[in-house]
């Protein structure tokens, strides 16, 4: 748990988005427990607040790009995401009423080509992690195949699909 957590800590660090929950400091109490401050987001679920404010497609789409570039930016970074879905992406109104839409919760992200932390952070062969409607065929089989950012974009995908049909 500890170390993925560290883990997390260090995925947000490496990230500079506006679409991205940022994480202003960390460290560790006096007993030793990990802890991060980050922003606060007062947004809800990307899906309920399109429904919400019956927003067209055009709105939908953008909001959908948005969420593209923020993935991308933490695919540049060498992380992937691995659990997007509604719920890890919320829409808050700012300035002017303008909803921006923030992806949070890299708790199971996982880094390309480096190392977020010196704890070793195992997946237990066969263990599913993630949430299976939004999850790549690669990630939900237990393949033994090393998943990559197309895991990502098939999840996007699935948002995609669901922000356009509601189902």
């Amino acid at each position: 748990v500890i170390a993925r957590f560290e883990a997390e800590r260090q995925a947000l660090a490496m990230m500079d988005h506006p679409n991205i929950a940022k994480v202003f400091d960390a460290g560790a109490t006096d007993t030793g427990r990990p802890f991060f401050v980050m922003e606060l987001v007062k947004g809800i679920p990307i899906t309920s607040f399109c429904d919400a404010h019956a927003l067209p497609t055009g709105k939908r789409l953008r909001l959908f790009m948005d969420v593209c570039g923020a993935v991308q930016h933490a695919h540049q970074k060498g992380i992937i995401h691995r659990d997007l879905k509604p719920s890890n992406i919320l829409v808050m109104l700012h300035e002017g009423d303008e909803p921006v839409p923030k992806v949070i919760d890299f708790g199971i992200a996982k880094a390309l080509n480096q190392r977020l932390t010196e704890k070793t952070l195992f997946t237990n062969f066969r263990q599913m992690i993630g949430t299976p409607a939004y999850m790549s065929p690669e990630q939900a089989q237990f393949s033994g195949l090393d998943m990559d950012t197309r895991s990502d974009v098939y999840s996007l995908g699935v948002l995609l699909y669901e922000l356009l049909t509601g189902e």
